[in-house]
This record gives C-alpha cells, structure tokens and sequence, in this order.
C-alpha cells in the first residue's frame, strides 16, 4: 500500500477533477504489476496494474488506494476488469464518497467472491485525495490559506512593498503549489497593487495553470492588468449587483467570466465556493491580502493552512499583517491548528496546519 500511495502522489496536480489513485499487483511474494491514474477519462489505476501483470494476475492480490469504481463513465468499471482477471484478493485504502462509488465497489467484488480487506493505511489515503473528499461531501472546493511573512507578522511594508519576503526556495515550492490546484485567488487589491499574473512557474517547465480567481465587489479590476490575459489560463471575476456594468462588458469581451454573487456590499465567499464546486473546482489556493484572508477564516472556510515564515523583522505599526479584520476579543477565541507539519525551505521555515473552527 505504501508504494500504491507513492504512485498515486506523483500525479498530484494532474487527475482533477478525478481522484488520485495508486494500484499494485502482487502474487508469491512477486511484484507483478503497478499503476496510476494518470488524467481524467484515461485508463484507472487498477487498469493499468493488471495490465502490466497480464495473465499472471490471475490469482493475485491487488493494493489500491481508493475503493474500485463499479460504473460506467469516461472508462467501464474497475470491478469488471478485477472480476475479469481473476484476483483472489482486494486490499483497500479508503472507500469512495461518490455516490455513484460509494459502497457499491466493495458490494460487488463481494458479490463476485472475492476477498475485500478496507482500511489498510486509511489517514494517509484520506489526505492524498483531501480535496476530493471534501468535494465530494460538501460540493465546494477545498480551500488553502497561504500567507509569507516576516517573523514579526508582517506582510508589507507601510508602504506596500512586498517583493520578497521569502526565498527562492519558498517562491519555488509556492509554484509547485499552484501547479496542484485546480484554482488560485486573490482579491482586488492585490490586483492593483501588485498586477500578478497568478501562472505556474516550474524549473521543468511551466506547469499547469489554475484557474485565476478575482474577488472584486465594484470591478475595480484594472482593464490592463496581467492577470486578464487568458490565453495561458481562465480569469474569473466574482462580484456584485453594484459592479461596473461598462468593466463587465470589457471584461467579458476579453474572455474572462464574471459571476455576480447579489445584492450584498461584499462578494458572497459562500455563494462563490458553491460556484466553483458547481463548476467541477476541486481544490482552490488562496493568495490574498489581508482582508480577503480575514474573510476566509471568519466565515469558516478555510480547509488547511500554509504559512511561510522568512527570518526577517520588519516592524512598524502601519505595516500590514497577513489577515486583518477586528479579530476576536479573547485569546481563546484563536483557531487553532492541528496536524501540525513544518519544513524549511532555504532560510524560511514552512508551517502547514489545519483550522478547527
């Protein structure tokens, strides 16, 4: 199972908006065969395992780190093909939440006689796929705060100089990041602040692009701004009934969508997420200031926590912080974090937590 997951992990970042999954065939101590689910509407993990082991699979024991599907989609059911080949025995990480999997995987290759044993390192196998689960239970994307600050809490200086806080080596790992989800945010004013591009740059290449996502309620969204460039990734743009109906038109004009979240002063993070779950959005990457941060933890939204600290002190009162917001009155009132995993990256050390509300 441990190789199964090994397998499934090098494919993070391209199998959305399917599950990561990782197969290995084995028979008298013989690894006969191993497979991953590579992209979307291609071949299943297990596919590709039994597969490899041919006619020797016959009799064998398959690892793999999600329950087998039991429908037709894009590729016919893995159970079929398990059936098919005549494994003795099905090892499972974790079961399927898709209620079109859910159960029925495991059902049938019962039905079919053959041993099912789930569980086996179910944690880790939950956290490979923790987007896809959570899409799945709840229809909205999962969401990854990330911050870079100063070890004094400061994301800028007084005067909104922000380039760079951290290393290369960090930038170099934000870039793997956004090569592993299907989004990437940011709100208005990082826009104009700052005119990112939000693209994935990575030493092997350019990556995959996300989705770039702008929250800005008026559209004050420069018309030039880098980020409006969709022919290397798509540009949404989440508003309000109080936007700019001329910055719409030439917004959409230049290919970038804009969804409007009602009549409230604020873009609705709520009615958003439920957009972009809609939408097939699994996993969504949040690089905003320090009020779009805020917004996401006040409303309970955030999934998991990344936070770079670089050994630098920056101080100054008007200096910003990484969220903003009033804040709670008591010390305990904080969201904690639990999970709690760090490592460094040249200088700066990297903080990856998840809230409890």
């Amino acid at each position: 199972m441990n190789l199964a997951i090994q397998l499934a992990k090098a494919t993070t970042g391209q199998t959305s908006p399917n599950p990561m999954v990782g197969a290995v065939v084995v028979k008298d101590n013989r690894l006969l065969g191993t497979g991953a689910h590579l992209k979307a509407g291609t071949p299943h993990a297990e596919v590709h395992a039994l597969n490899m082991a041919a006619d020797e699979a016959k009799g064998s024991t398959i690892y793999v780190t999600l329950e087998p599907c039991n429908h037709f989609g894009r590729t016919p059911p893995c159970t079929e093909k398990i059936i098919e080949c005549g494994v003795k025995r099905v090892v499972i990480g974790s079961g399927d939440p898709d209620s079109l999997v859910a159960g029925k995987g495991v059902a049938r290759l019962k039905e079919a006689g053959i041993e099912v044993l789930e569980g086996v390192k179910k944690q880790e196998c939950l956290q490979l796929n923790e987007a896809y689960f959570h899409h799945r239970k709840t229809g909205k994307p999962f969401v990854t705060l990330k911050t870079a600050t100063t070890l004094d809490g400061k994301i800028a200086t007084k005067n909104d100089d922000s380039r760079w806080i951290t290393g290369v080596e960090s930038r170099a790992f934000v870039h793997q990041l956004r090569h592993e989800q299907d989004a990437i945010l940011v709100g208005a004013n990082t826009v104009i602040a700052d005119d990112p591009e939000l693209t994935t740059r990575l030493p092997e290449g350019n990556g995959i692009h996300p989705v770039r996502i702008i929250l800005d309620s008026t559209l004050r969204t420069p018309i030039t701004a880098k980020i409006l460039n969709t022919t290397k990734a798509p540009t949404w743009i989440f508003t309000t009934d109080a936007k700019d109906p001329f910055k719409e038109a030439a917004f959409q004009e230049a290919g970038v969508h804009v969804y409007s979240t009602g009549s409230d002063p604020r873009v609705s993070i709520e009615q958003m997420l439920k957009i972009l779950g809609s939408k097939g959005i699994l996993s969504l990457l949040v690089e905003g200031g320090s009020e779009v941060n805020a917004a996401m933890l006040r409303g309970n939204h955030v999934n998991k926590f990344v936070a770079f600290l670089a050994p630098k002190l920056l101080g100054g009162v008007e200096s910003p912080s990484s969220i903003g917001g009033e804040g709670p009155d008591k010390m305990a009132e904080a969201i904690p974090l639990h999970q709690v995993s760090w490592k460094q990256y040249g200088e700066d050390l990297c903080i990856i937590g998840y809230p409890t509300a």
